[in-house]
């Protein structure tokens, strides 16, 4: 140990050469939310050893010399928050496609895939995060399933969760959603909180409707964190309550342009960025955690400021020492930028070595082992039209509202037109829809039913149905469509598939998108993963999906009934607000 010391510094005074020096850039000072120019960095032993300001430095001794060419460079970029299962890549293909945008470090939740495979997906997340040459840290699922109510894949324990709190990759106990749990003092999730806290881990928080006393007791149990924040005044309640609040940008919801106006150089280091669920196709398309704080200088934070919520400030909220910064002994994890205002990544390191130039990987990452039993995990018991009436005697239903950009619905109750049998249509209601969620872990046969505002275009009827095995967060099947015939084709191709997304119309299919890792993930590469997504998106627009939301992401955030304030699950309507089912039919 103490001879590593003492090469280190002797690399850093230039006694001995060290690994890296990268000449003639601007160096993002994230500790003092500055810009040093014309510096050279030198790195050696994965870590920084100096910051040399004051151009030309004849003195340099290194292995390797970069000219940044008068770029700037950035720490390494961290998501703080991400499902990587929602890109519907594996690890290592989302390793594979961030990497190049700048992404060096990410701290992912795998309560997805926990969900529908319990400790086998478990560990196949945390050894796939092994071999990345990436930091990725493991966020262990605390909520599986996420409330009591759930058809889930699984059931994690807190028993079950304690042999992998050791585990070097993991940083916290994943996102607790289940916040009336908490307020009712649920043993077993307390028991959760407990271990991790005793493990000295982070508590990831989810808290959208929490206020005062019992925004107090959650964060006061050990949470550390939430994500479900939507206004400046909800984000400056969270951190006086002690939280970090993670902004989010992702590809069905966004809080950047309702919270930043609350973000002042005050509480900044108390904020941190983060995608929660990003498609592949919107990774390619706009990059990564770059693109999100490309948006936040756009809407106004000082570029070195919006440098430091996507580095600095999420390794402080995770307790990461020396990580996040350049600076002396710290990680040497870089971005070099063209510029601090679309932050266009030219070269990415992590640990000092170089691993993407120009959008490309210099090395092919390799493909990890696919468990089989993860890739044959659907049990769907038949069902019939007969299980997907809606009977209205009242002809007045609760309806779900979706709103725009945002995974908050509304409920609202509406007067309905229905057939001579008194059943809900599509067809007589334009711009509503039915939604089904079908249990497809353990052959149980439960479908939930509802009523969908909002996702189709408004004044129309949907061309047919959509059905995908990505459905939050326990992960049956949710369908939407204008008619049960294409629901029930739509739901028996998503089976065929081993799961995945399937759009019908008049009984053919239109688009697919296999996703046989647990029904929520491809083993293809990025670029094939957008590409079917693509005409997935596309066949949802000929079905007269409104262009104002994602037409699969969407429709699997309307069963995650932890999110206000009505959703369906496979037990039925789900009153989020109220914690309790509720019939569809208003009397």
């Amino acid at each position: 140990m103490i001879d590593a010391i003492s090469h280190r510094i002797r690399m850093t005074l230039g006694e001995e050469a060290c690994d890296l020096a990268i000449t003639h850039v601007h160096v993002v000072d994230v500790l003092n939310c500055d810009v040093t120019r014309n510096a050279t960095v030198l790195a050696g032993g994965g870590v920084v050893l100096a910051v040399l300001p004051g151009g030309a430095h004849d003195d340099i001794c290194a292995r390797e010399v970069v000219d940044g060419g008068g770029r700037f460079l950035t720490p390494g970029l961290t998501d703080a928050h991400i499902h990587i299962e929602s890109t519907m890549l594996t690890p290592d293909r989302f390793a594979a496609a961030v990497l190049p945008f700048g992404t060096t470090r990410v701290i992912a939740d795998p309560h997805e895939i926990a969900n529908v495979a319990g400790i086998e997906g478990l560990r196949y997340m945390l050894d796939a995060s092994r071999r990345m040459p990436m930091h990725m840290h493991i966020a262990l699922p605390s909520c599986v399933p996420c409330t009591p109510f759930e058809d889930a894949g699984a059931t994690l324990t807190a028993d079950d969760l304690l042999p992998f709190m050791d585990d070097p990759c993991v940083c916290s106990l994943g996102e607790v959603m289940n916040c009336p749990g908490v307020m009712a003092c649920d043993v077993g999730l307390l028991a959760k909180i407990k271990a991790a806290v005793g493990k000295g881990l982070v508590v990831d928080g989810h808290c959208p409707t929490l206020r005062a006393r019992q925004l107090a007791a959650y964060s006061g149990c050990g949470v550390g964190n939430d994500h479900e924040c939507s206004t400046p005044e909800g984000l400056r309640a969270k951190i006086a309550a002690g939280l970090y609040v993670f902004i989010r940008h992702g590809s069905a919801a966004s809080s950047l342009e309702s919270l930043l106006p609350g973000v002042t150089p005050g509480n900044i280091r108390r904020c941190c960025l983060c995608t929660d669920d990003m498609h592949a196709g919107d990774i390619l398309r706009h990059g990564h955690i770059n693109h999100v704080v490309a948006r936040a200088v756009a809407l106004g934070i000082p570029a070195p400021m919006a440098v430091s919520m996507a580095t600095l400030n999420p390794a402080q909220a995770y307790g990461f020492n020396r990580v996040g910064a350049i600076a002396p002994g710290y990680s040497a994890d870089f971005c070099l930028v063209d510029d601090l205002r679309d932050f266009h990544v030219a070269a990415v390191w992590c640990d000092g070595k170089k691993i993407a130039e120009r959008g490309r990987l210099l090395e092919d990452l390799p493909r990890g082992p696919l468990p089989e039993t993860l890739c044959s995990r659907l049990h769907v018991k038949d069902f019939s039209e007969e299980q997907l009436r809606i009977p209205l005697q009242s002809r007045r239903a609760r309806v779900i509202v979706i709103h725009p950009g945002s995974l908050n619905t509304e409920k609202r109750v509406m007067d309905i037109d229905t057939t001579a049998e008194g059943d809900f249509s599509s067809e007589l209601n334009p711009g509503l829809c039915k939604i089904a969620v079908v249990e497809r872990h353990k052959g149980h046969g439960h479908v939930g039913l509802g009523i969908l505002a909002g996702y189709a275009k408004e004044g129309t009827t949907l061309g047919g149905a959509i059905a995908t095995s990505i459905s939050h967060d326990s992960h049956n099947i949710v369908v939407a469509g204008s008619n049960d015939e294409d629901m029930i084709a739509a739901v028996r191709e998503v089976c065929a598939m081993n799961g995945g997304i399937a759009l019908l119309r008049d009984g053919r299919t239109i688009a697919r998108l296999p996703l046989p890792v647990g029904g929520l993930m491809s083993p293809e590469d990025a670029v094939e993963v957008a590409r079917l997504n693509e005409t997935v998106n596309a066949a949802a627009a000929e079905l007269s999906v409104s262009k104002d939301v994602d037409p699969v992401i969407t429709l699997a955030f309307m069963s995650l009934c932890v999110i206000p304030s009505i959703k369906v699950s496979t037990k039925g309507l789900f009153d989020v607000d109220a914690w309790r089912f509720v019939d569809i039919e208003v009397r």
